[in-house]
């Protein structure tokens, strides 16, 4: 492939045009730069910025191993990363959130499954933007008026799940501190990265919103499609060695399917920390849950008392409650065979009618086309 150089007149658009060769002729050259070389004032050339890690994918636990600037995808379907949507958020921390698309869970209660679903169901989303232009977005728009109004003092990578786009969003991060040496960084995470990873996450976060969905291997597999070990490990490295990049640990309760898994998560955090933050979220119907019952006023207060007793002294709860539901799927007799644990089973049964085939719940193990990959709800809370 032929670029050439530019001299003198015109520049700009030789720029273009060169980049727009590189994304015709190469999956390698992804992301790019131009930057003045060494030949002169008039002299410009395309520098890429080369990510061979996606060569060989094992950002997460999932450790798929596929080549997603190739185009291969594995449990996340994702190859490039894409920025969904970024905006101003005033939910705590305050921030200009980045929304990054597609996730390496498949939870039945998301609530942003119009970016996690991404590529499966594309909603519409900006694409890929330049780390260099994403890092100067964000911080002109933490520095404007409108930033300064609800006092955004951060960064806050969320999606989807930003863990499967992390070199890119380090790209992002080392750009916007060439700009602003201060600029802070939280990094919202479900805690399925690699040890490797996650240990990267800490080198430039300020703060982490670390999710943590049940306690539970069977449940918290049926209703993510993944192992909870992996996730109790980071939540307890955080907690031991980072303790002050802990922004908080955040629960989901679900009546009736996570509000079994308080009592053993609230006993996990104490045995690390009793001083930990904890935010129980109240559950709205969602998804392929979305005919389920949101979460009582009642069931939060309950969570916040199970805290107490087990310890915690940093612990409240958030959200809207009393939002309209019944508990309807009956399970089929086959997924009976596959679950010993009652929430697990309710779950999947709500999985399996919204196409899931694989059961026990295993995104990584599933070789087949999954229904669930194309359902839309109906219903958006």
């Amino acid at each position: 492939m032929e670029l050439g150089r530019c001299n003198g007149k015109g520049c700009k658009g030789w720029v273009e045009s060169a980049r727009q060769q590189i994304l015709r002729h190469s999956t390698h050259f992804v992301f790019w730069t131009a930057t003045r070389a060494n030949f002169g004032a008039t002299m410009w050339e395309v520098v890429p910025v080369v990510f061979p890690e996606l060569e060989c994918c094992t950002l997460c636990e999932h450790r798929c191993g596929v080549n997603r600037l190739a185009g291969e995808t594995g449990v996340c379907r994702t190859t490039l990363p894409v920025v969904a949507s970024a905006t101003l958020h005033p939910a705590p921390p305050s921030s200009y959130t980045v929304f990054l698309a597609g996730c390496n869970f498949k939870c039945l209660n998301c609530q942003n499954w119009s970016i996690s679903c991404y590529p499966d169901i594309d909603s519409g989303v900006r694409g890929f933007v330049e780390p260099a232009a994403l890092a100067a977005e964000c911080v002109d728009r933490l520095y404007s008026v409108e930033g300064m109004l609800i006092a955004a003092d951060r960064i806050f990578f969320s999606g989807g799940a930003p863990d499967i786009h992390l070199p890119y969003i380090e790209e992002v991060v080392r750009e916007a501190r060439l700009l602003r040496p201060e600029t802070m960084v939280n990094f919202d995470t479900n805690g399925y990265l690699t040890e490797e990873s996650f240990e990267r996450v800490m080198a430039f976060a300020t703060s982490v919103t670390f999710d943590i969905k049940a306690f539970d291997d069977e449940v918290h597999r049926t209703l993510t499609g993944a192992s909870v070990g992996p996730v109790l490990r980071n939540a307890e490295l955080i907690g031991r060695e980072h303790r002050d990049q802990l922004w908080e640990y955040r629960v989901l309760v679900i009546p009736e399917i996570t509000d079994t898994q308080v009592g053993p998560l609230c006993d996990f955090i104490a045995s690390i920390d009793r001083s930990l933050p904890v935010c129980f979220l109240a559950f709205r119907p969602n998804y392929v849950l979305e005919e389920h019952p949101g979460a009582e006023a009642a069931l939060m207060e309950y969570c916040l008392g199970t805290a107490r007793k087990t310890g915690l002294v940093n612990a409240h709860w958030s959200g809207h409650t009393g939002l309209h539901g019944t508990v309807s799927p009956s399970s089929d007799p086959a997924l009976r065979d596959a679950y010993t644990n009652p929430a697990a089973l309710l779950a999947a049964a709500y999985a399996a009618r919204a196409g899931c085939v694989t059961h026990p719940r295993d995104c990584r193990r599933c070789q087949v086309s999954c229904g669930m990959r194309s359902f839309v709800p109906s219903r958006v809370t």
